[in-house]
């Protein structure tokens, strides 16, 4: 995710980077610039259209459309934007989640429990990065030591779902804990909650990451600019002149724009520029909870 300062308007208007839909659009704002001159054209030179021409009608036309697309445009916007933060809302969850479970446990384990505490001081921030990895369907893992205690290395299987063996190694050794004599059944409760929590959180990502705006919907959408661009110069041609091909151009550079912002945050999980920075809040994670336990 990209970090700006909003308030440096000259910066944000003149710096143009590779992921800008100007890059992505330039092939395809062509393609419509051409065709634009080309309606141009036929329309002056060949067929010398009169001003009572039936083309007049298609400006009023365009205007009706227009208020449609703009609300069709609102809507598709919000909605992408809704999913992008109800993502980083749960990821700030998680970030609160692996603190309190780390202060909890802190505060009930025995300070010399070095082998507890370190089990700890490993998992929590694994669950982070495995709920990442398994986010951009990925299939790596960090380990949960680096060298030696082969006692809190269990074995993950890659292959199924990787935040849940976490959830289940964690709970497990809390369950020893109490078996143990070192928790007492009230601080099992308090600690179980705590780990339900982070399989709460990791179900509402799913939901978003695989719960897709409806084809139908998006499809609709891309037709109706479209149709919308492509007869747009026809009707300009007839009060612009040659200033309809410009004018439709930047029109659909404007819409398409829109739509493609919108397809790009409504999947907050992935790698690109404007995503959720799952990888640095993991390393947050990582690093309060070392101090914390």
């Amino acid at each position: 995710m990209k970090g700006y300062n909003p308030n440096q308007w000259f910066r944000i208007l003149f710096l143009i980077q590779k992921s800008d839909t100007l890059f992505r659009l330039a092939p395809l704002m062509l393609i419509i610039l051409v065709y634009s001159l080309g309606v141009a054209w036929i329309e002056i030179e060949y067929l010398q259209i009169s001003e009572d021409s039936w083309l007049q009608y298609l400006p009023a036309m365009h205007s009706l459309l227009s208020f449609v697309i703009s609300i069709l445009m609102v809507f598709r916007t919000n909605t992408a934007y809704d999913r992008w933060w109800e993502g980083r809302k749960h990821w700030g969850a998680l970030v609160n989640c692996s603190r309190n479970f780390a202060l909890k446990l802190s505060s009930m384990l025995a300070t010399d429990d070095h082998i507890n505490r370190k089990f700890f001081r490993r998992s929590i921030p694994v669950y982070a990065f495995a709920l990442k990895e398994h986010l951009q369907t990925k299939v790596t893992l960090f380990m949960l030591d680096d060298v030696g205690d082969e006692e809190i290395k269990p074995n993950i299987d890659i292959t199924k779902h990787v935040p849940n063996q976490v959830a289940k190694i964690m709970f497990g050794r809390v369950n020893k804990l109490y078996e143990g004599g070192k928790i007492s059944g009230d601080q099992l409760y308090v600690l179980n909650n705590e780990i339900t929590a982070f399989t709460d959180i990791c179900g509402a990502c799913e939901r978003i990451k695989n719960t897709p705006i409806p084809y139908s919907y998006s499809s609709f959408i891309k037709k109706f600019i479209l149709v919308y661009v492509m007869t747009l110069p026809i009707g300009l041609v007839y009060t612009v002149g040659y200033y309809a091909a410009p004018i439709t151009t930047f029109i659909f550079y404007v819409l398409a724009s829109l739509e493609l912002v919108a397809e790009e945050i409504e999947e907050p999980f992935g790698t690109d520029l404007n995503d959720l920075p799952m990888e640095k809040l993991s390393i947050n994670i990582k690093k309060h909870v070392e101090e914390l336990i």
